[in-house]
Parts: C-alpha cells; sequence; structure tokens
C-alpha cells in the first residue's frame, strides 16, 4: 500500500465512526458546562448555569442532546445538521464580530464543530452507530462497507 493510495474498507468507516464518537463526547461538555456548571466554566466567565430559558440556555440544551445523539449516532444526519447551524450562529453572533480570522476572535472550536458537523450530516454516522444498527435491521444486511 503506498501513501498515496485510499485506506482499505472498512478503515475510513470505522475511523469515521471514531471521528464521530470523540467529537460527541467533547461536544456535550459544552452544553454540561452550560446547564450543569460541568466541567467548571473558565475563570473570568460569568457563572451561567441558572440561564436555562435564555439563549445560552438552548444552545447547552442542544449541545448535551445533540450531543449524545451524536455520539450514539442516532439521527447523526439531522442532529449534525441541526448542530452545525447552531456553530454557525454562534460563530457568527459572538465570536465575528470581535475580528474577521477565528484564531483572533477565539472563534475557531465554533467553526471546526461547524464543519465536522456538515461532513457528519454528508456522510452519516458510520459503522459502528445506532443509525447502521437500525439500518442493518430494516435491511437484513450490512449497512456500512
Amino acid at each position: 500500500m503506498s501513501l498515496f493510495d485510499p485506506a482499505r474498507s472498512p478503515w475510513p468507516a470505522r475511523a469515521l465512526s471514531l471521528l464521530r464518537i470523540g467529537i460527541g463526547f467533547f461536544y456535550i461538555t459544552y452544553g454540561t458546562m452550560k446547564m450543569f456548571n460541568f466541567p467548571p466554566v473558565p475563570a473570568g466567565m460569568p457563572p451561567i448555569h441558572y440561564l436555562l430559558g435564555s439563549e445560552l440556555g438552548v444552545a447547552g440544551l442542544l449541545e448535551t442532546v445533540g450531543g449524545t445523539l451524536i455520539l450514539l449516532g442516532l439521527f447523526t444526519r439531522p442532529v449534525a445538521f441541526i448542530l452545525a447551524g447552531e456553530m454557525a450562529v454562534a460563530y457568527f453572533q459572538f465570536h465575528f464580530p470581535m475580528g474577521f480570522f477565528p484564531q483572533t476572535n477565539n472563534g475557531s472550536p465554533a467553526v471546526l464543530y461547524c464543519f465536522l458537523f456538515l461532513y457528519f450530516m454528508v456522510v452519516g454516522a458510520g459503522p459502528w452507530s445506532m443509525d447502521a444498527m437500525l439500518a442493518r435491521s430494516r435491511r437484513g444486511g450490512v449497512a456500512y462497507q
């Protein structure tokens, strides 16, 4: 195998599943930080866990529930679409006014999550997911190669 040849099946699909699981796990922590102050809010940032009816509370709910669904690989495409939109809104509402480049306005995580969720929306959850399990049970066969 050459460095320039694509990876052989089944490794790309498995890598997709591992990426989705990792992203889902870390995304959940953004929501739990907003909703339950866990992990604790960074020093200098006001506590936000009491704002459940606010815009940040809605974001915390989306991040906790959506991150859990992404982690499990359940309804991955529609959930990823919603979360990509949330991250685009977060970037343009909170980061972009402080500067154009994500590196200077602390918006890099929002941009990266937005594009990762757009990727999941297009390619799906991978073979190690509840979506794949449901597809296999409906088709009686293999959902991913």
